[in-house]
């Protein structure tokens, strides 16, 4: 393998400074984890975004969330056709051999995926529209979320569809067997938030109000 190169210096800086550090304080915690192994309480699904924080926004201590990152925070619907499925294999292992009790869906302000997710729909990325283009054919589960769009500005349609992001990941989750019998079985809950990164706030979806809420 000749690809590979060192790790930047500041990154092996902060390496250190954290096994000084946080390790060193917690050491027989860490220890304890990778003895006992794993027992998330919840599953989380964030963005890539690297400005979503999810064990801070939640300050979350190691072995606490199971979290997996895909851009725009999706989930695609239930497709056992053999193929190599990421996200999808999260899910499966976080249900069936986790065992978590909670699945949270967290969506962001200032999406690039789903601002990319919109500009194809209304025809300003015909590059996204191309087979060859990744990020095009992930983003086009969020399609029927464009659909359901109300009127308004380009920024006010795209802040809402940031949050259909969120509500089509969770129908999407619905459609996985073992999900929906978790879910009717009650040992699995679905929640769906979303994050304002420069406000600091966070919003609960309310089903009785089928809108956001503030927490």
């Amino acid at each position: 393998m000749t690809i590979a190169r060192p790790l930047p210096d500041y990154l092996v800086k902060r390496y250190h400074g954290w096994k000084a550090t946080t390790y060193s304080d917690n050491s027989s915690w860490y220890r304890k984890l990778a003895d006992d192994g794993q027992h998330p309480r919840a599953m989380v699904i964030s963005c890539c975004d690297s400005r979503v924080h999810v064990t801070s926004i939640f300050g979350a201590d190691s072995g606490e969330f199971f979290i997996h990152r895909n851009v725009a925070n999706l989930v695609p619907p239930y497709a056992p056709d053999g193929n190599q499925h990421g996200t999808s294999a999260a899910v499966e292992y976080a249900v069936t051999a986790l065992k978590v009790p909670h699945i949270i869906v967290l969506g962001h302000s200032g999406c690039g995926g789903v601002k990319g997710c919109y500009d194809m729909c209304s025809g300003d990325a015909p590059e996204l529209e191309e087979k060859s283009s990744f990020v095009g054919r992930w983003m086009d589960m969020l399609r029927p979320g464009f659909e359901r769009l109300p009127e308004g500005t380009p920024a006010e349609r795209v802040a809402v569809l940031e949050k259909q992001a969120v509500l089509i990941s969770l129908e999407n989750l619905m459609t996985f067997p073992f999900v929906k019998a978790a879910v009717e079985g009650g040992t699995l809950t679905l929640h769906g938030l979303w994050n304002d990164i420069g406000g600091g706030g966070l919003d609960g979806y309310d089903p009785d109000q089928d809108r956001f809420v503030p927490l």
